[in-house]
């Protein structure tokens, strides 16, 4: 989080230092096509992985303990956030340990702006995620995901009455 820090104050035409502290960020170098404009954030660095002509725009959140890998071409719009980290559902478990799972995403996707990536899911190659869509489970390649929505999957611990 330093690292990021001193990326997000540099003026956004130093290029060359850029280079340098994403290479220290993510633990090895990054291929040259790769653009990332800050601010960019991540919380370790060392568990994100790119391909070729990637775009990452402003805003990004990357919680890349659990791994994330990009494949070539892929476009990730402003504000995405990208988490391969959580706690168990539980609530008598939230508070003991971290969950992670990695996130894949294939060659050939978009990601629009303000869009959520979870733990575990892979985004197959050619899809399209829309903007402000949350995404819990794999994206068939070639696929078009939008919108948000709250499922009851199971009840969790014991809830309120008006929630039983």
């Amino acid at each position: 989080m330093t690292l990021t820090a001193r990326l997000n104050a540099l003026p956004f035409d130093d290029l060359d230092t850029r280079r340098t502290l994403l290479t220290e960020i993510f633990g090895s170098p990054v291929p040259d096509s790769l653009s990332i404009l800050p601010p960019f954030y991540c919380d370790y660095g060392l568990g994100a992985s790119f391909g070729e002509r990637v775009v990452i725009n402003q805003g990004c959140f990357f919680l890349d303990l659990g791994g994330i890998t990009i494949g070539n071409r892929v476009l990730i719009g402003p504000r995405v956030t990208l988490s391969t980290g959580g706690h168990p559902v539980e609530p008598d478990e939230r508070y003991d340990f971290l969950t992670h799972a990695p996130i894949v995403i294939e060659d050939d996707v978009w990601i629009g702006a303000a869009a959520t990536i979870t733990p575990g899911v892979t985004i197959g190659h050619g899809s399209v995620v829309g903007a402000g869509a949350v995404v819990a489970k794999d994206v068939p390649p070639l696929s078009l995901v939008t919108a948000t929505s709250l499922v009851r999957r199971k009840r969790l611990g014991t809830a309120p009455p008006e929630m039983a």
